[in-house]
């Protein structure tokens, strides 16, 4: 059967197939309404400092569970000023790893520690 164009097209409805047999239209439906349905992740943000105390490290902690329970991306920056920049890097691996370890939702490590002009940096996300 030749594929006929559209000037001698009479039907009043036509149907979209691609190679396989699939109607096209179907599966842009599809598509669009899984696409509705997804919702976006954002990379949410915690800083922390050197002296920052545990009663404010459990508070950042319990936010970060909650962004993590929703699905987000979190960054933990250890902000360090003057003097701080220059510390044992250990020890400020630790200072992190202090918040990392009061976060109750199970998560990986997606990006490790990173030096930045500012401190140090990890990002984590949901397992």
């Amino acid at each position: 059967m030749r594929e006929r164009i559209n000037n001698q097209i009479r039907a009043k409805e036509l149907r979209v197939i691609d190679s396989e047999g699939q109607n096209l239209d179907e599966i842009n439906k599809k598509l669009k309404k899984a696409k509705a349905g997804s919702k976006p992740t954002e990379t949410k943000s915690i800083q922390i400092k050197i002296g920052t105390g545990d009663h404010d490290l459990g508070l950042k902690a319990k936010t970060a569970s909650k962004w993590l329970k929703e699905g987000h991306r979190i960054k933990v920056e250890l902000f360090l000023a003057g003097r701080a920049k220059y510390m044992d890097e250990k020890f400020l691996k630790e200072r992190l790893d202090r918040v990392l370890h009061l976060i109750t939702e199970n998560y990986k490590v997606s990006d490790s520690y990173k030096r930045s002009p500012k401190g140090l940096i990890t990002t984590i996300e949901k397992k």
